[in-house]
């Protein structure tokens, strides 16, 4: 059957940060140099950023290192030359977000009673974009309630808090306080700049293989890294969405704000998802599940026989975790599969999608080295109970995650 195939461009599948104008203020605290690898995971993602330094971070970090890194001049006096009396005004008009990293006491005291005395906090005052200040101190300093007092009138103005970590801090406390990860910080721009289309809406995901064993140092299970499904959970959880995801096995870091479940076997992960379907509103599995585990499992070690040259290991059927969530789901409830085909990815995946009572399948070949299991890359086309197919070339999961949540939500109406 001939379907008609709706594509994308991959420019519209970029991620948030593609493409976008950040100024990037940092402040006269030891954490700067965190600032320099945060601003590398900017320019990675393809932003062009504009770095502005108060007199006291240069103190930490040079002028240079932000100006190589960023290929841009770094804004730090307003007088240093002919351009800079409307240059803060012209950044801070194309501005699309500002983050502040390290932001010390002294220069959260300034914004939040509206002080302009150098570049930064002249800047600041002219950007009608989103705010992210991530406060970085002393223990004492960031509990002091002068401070505390600032950082709620810039959350009643709208700016954007980043709560500090925990831990052993420069000063020899240990304490809130300390600068997050660069990482940390980028995943919470991302989810400040993305639209809030699933917001209150809860998300259930499935991911990651699952494992069933043969003897207790021996499984049965398949190559699946479980990248696409946190990448889902991922962009849901940036998108406002109360995430839910059952992880099988796999070495990745669980998403910022995402609930996880952990499970190993098919039975597990069965119970998991059956027990959160309920409430959930988009269920999206997925996980790699191991179709036959063995019939008999081991409680010892299988040991090596040397008369014989094979073995045998009986197996029995899993449950279809998938077409028990169709048979159940209730009609406003949209379920979405992934099916890992080697061959007539079409004809298989309508099938699939018809026996187990989808809405949507993501269908793609696996084999190739930059798509499917373990790649950071995927490509796959959408087919929907309405008949529509939508086709999304090779592109990175976490940009191919955001593309599925709008063709899912444009389905839902």
């Amino acid at each position: 059957m001939d379907l008609p195939i709706q594509k994308i461009d991959q420019k519209n599948g970029q991620e948030q940060i593609i493409g976008k104008n950040i100024l990037l203020g940092v402040t006269g605290g030891i954490a700067a140099y965190k600032s320099v690898e945060f601003l590398r995971l900017l320019k990675k993602a393809g932003a062009d950023v504009t770095v502005l330094m108060t007199g006291s971070a240069r103190h930490f970090v040079g002028k240079t290192t932000f100006e190589v890194l960023s290929e841009n001049a770094v804004l730090s006096d307003l007088f240093s030359d002919t351009e800079s009396s409307v240059k803060h005004i012209d950044i801070a008009t194309k501005a699309d977000a500002v983050v502040i990293a390290p932001a010390t006491a002294n220069i959260i005291g300034k914004f939040a009673n509206g002080i302009a005395d150098d570049a930064l906090t002249t800047t600041l005052m002219a950007v009608t974009c989103p705010v992210m200040i991530c406060p970085s101190m002393n223990t004492d300093m960031y509990q002091n309630i002068r401070v505390q007092r600032n950082l709620d009138i810039l959350e009643q103005d709208g700016w954007h808090i980043l709560d500090p970590d925990s831990g052993a801090l420069a000063c020899k406390t240990v304490g809130a306080g300390r600068l997050p990860d660069p990482w940390f910080i980028f995943d919470r721009l991302c989810a400040m700049l993305v639209k809030k289309d699933l917001k209150q809406k809860q998300v259930l995901i499935s991911a990651g293989p699952t494992i069933e064993a043969i003897d207790p140092v021996r499984f049965v299970s398949n190559h699946s890294s479980g990248k696409m499904g946190y990448a889902i959970a991922r962009a849901a959880e940036q998108r406002g969405a109360n995430v839910t995801l059952v992880s099988g096995p796999v070495s990745l870091d669980t998403p910022v704000g995402v609930e996880k479940i952990d499970v190993l076997s098919c039975g597990q992960m069965a119970d998991q998802m059956l027990t959160h379907l309920k409430k959930a509103d988009i269920i999206i599995k997925v996980a790699a599940v191991a179709d036959y585990k063995p019939c008999d499992p081991k409680d010892k070690k299988i040991k090596k026989k040397d008369n014989s040259k094979e073995l045998s290991v009986a197996m029995t059927q899993n449950p279809d975790i998938l077409k028990q969530i169709g048979e159940k789901k209730r009609p406003d409830q949209f379920l979405v599969g992934f099916a890992a085909e080697t061959n007539d990815l079409e004809s298989n995946a309508l099938l699939k999608m018809k026996k187990k009572h989808l809405d949507m399948i993501a269908a793609n070949l696996v084999g190739s080295s930059d798509s499917g299991f373990k790649a950071d890359t995927n490509k796959v086309k959408l087919f929907s109970k309405d008949g529509s197919v939508f086709d999304i070339p090779l592109m990175e999961k976490d940009k191919l995650a955001h593309i599925l949540i709008d063709q899912i939500l444009e389905k839902m109406g």
